[in-house]
């Protein structure tokens, strides 16, 4: 090793903690924003006579922005780094959160969560710069502690509620604008880019084109939109639905909804942990089992103890999922193009998380219960849980006899 190598080794080594806190705290204070709206539902509909169809699209409207806007970001971060896309980028999510703090209306309000789903957007930021300060084999792990970020939705569905209850419905809008406004401020002051870091010089669509023709890109946005769009999906509608099949309280369907994210969240970490040791395709194919056990026995409506082990369970799993399918891509994209398909795989997820609450809404609305669409979940999972065991498992196999020379 040269003295020059040795001085960036150093160097990647003593930044590692620095980037990865800032990162998983950035994103988590984002993901709080991104979700202001769901808590809140309940309210909204109260106060403006919202029909379920209604109040799903207000929930989804930040998913699929947010989502979409991950292709956008992703790239400008292989382009321009993960310190600069950061503060910048929650730097201009202040502007719908004070703009939501304000708005008593429908429309307002739609328009007020299209923009709010920037904030969602910050994942495809975090990943690209996080990925290049690790080493392949330490990845699934700071990956999923990254990941933990989730748990802003889950400080939201404790914390938004609470806030406005006591203090105004405006409050919890303003306290996350000023958390916005401290992460952006601690990315321009500590943040640093991974030394020897490659940039992306080719245009924004050359390089989405490239991203988006890999192949691991296209199986693992499938597995991401499922794994992640569940976990989001859930999230956003747990307190419509156990509302209005268990008869909870606002407040006890949000708590409940929010220990659902929780789980998730601190499963993710341990997902990426098995994935780098055990394979994320062993690992991903696991989760998906005990997703369909789960979808199936939670659309029966159970006694809420066994739907709460249910749920329980199927957030413990979801998060396992999302843990392995970044060790995943961290692996199989080149380093230079993370940013651009964590930006198409966390887009396609992204969209899953919108869907769902669209067509449970609509569901509900035709039919009075959730047992279809839950069903249907079911369905997806055990398509997707044959296509990992069956081809994504074997491929991986084949590539790791082919890197060892055996």
């Amino acid at each position: 090793m040269t003295a020059g190598t040795a001085a960036v080794h150093k160097t990647r080594k003593g930044g590692r903690a620095t980037a990865l806190v800032l990162a998983t705290a950035g994103f988590a204070v984002n993901f709080w924003a991104w979700a202001l709206l769901s808590p809140l539902s309940s309210t909204y509909t109260e106060m403006l006579g919202l029909t379920p169809l209604e109040a799903s699209v207000l929930v989804a409207i930040p998913v699929v922005v947010g989502s979409l806007g991950r292709i956008v970001l992703g790239a400008l971060t292989d382009r321009h780094g993960g310190r600069l896309m950061f503060a910048v980028a929650s730097m201009l999510g202040v502007v719908p959160v004070v703009f939501l703090a304000f708005a008593g209306s429908y429309p307002p309000l739609l328009a007020g969560g299209f923009v709010l789903g920037l904030t969602g957007a910050t994942f495809a930021i975090g990943v690209p710069f996080v990925n290049a300060w690790f080493p392949p084999e330490r990845r699934g792990l700071a990956l999923g502690i990254f990941g933990m970020g989730n748990i802003g939705t889950a400080i939201s569905g404790f914390a938004t509620p609470w806030l406005a209850e006591r203090f105004g419905r405006p409050v919890p809008f303003l306290v996350v604008a000023v958390a916005l406004v401290a992460v952006g401020l601690a990315f321009l002051a500590f943040g640093r880019e991974a030394p020897g870091a490659r940039r992306a010089t080719e245009p924004f669509l050359v390089g989405f084109l490239a991203a988006a023709r890999l192949r691991a890109t296209r199986e693992l946005a499938a597995m991401y939109a499922l794994t992640f769009g569940g976990f989001v999906a859930f999230g956003a509608y747990l307190p419509l639905y156990l509302k209005a099949v268990y008869g909870l309280s606002t407040a006890d369907a949000a708590a409940r909804a929010a220990g659902f994210v929780v789980l998730a969240t601190l499963a993710r970490p341990v997902g990426g942990w098995l994935a780098d040791r055990s394979g994320g395709e062993v690992v991903l194919s696991w989760a998906l089992a005990v997703a369909v056990v789960c979808a199936v026995a939670v659309s029966f409506a159970p006694p809420m103890a066994l739907a709460t082990a249910g749920f329980l369970a199927m957030a413990a799993v979801l998060g396992l999922g999302n843990g392995a399918v970044f060790a995943l891509l961290g692996r199989a994209v080149p380093a230079h193009a993370v940013g651009s398909a964590t930006g198409v795989v966390g887009a396609v997820g992204g969209l899953g998380g919108f869907l769902p609450p669209i067509v449970m809404g609509l569901i509900y609305q035709a039919t009075g219960s959730y047992a279809i669409g839950l069903m249907l979940l079911a369905a997806v999972a055990a398509g997707a849980l044959v296509y990992c065991w069956f081809v994504l498992r074997p491929a991986a196999a084949v590539r790791l006899i082919r890197e060892e020379g055996i």
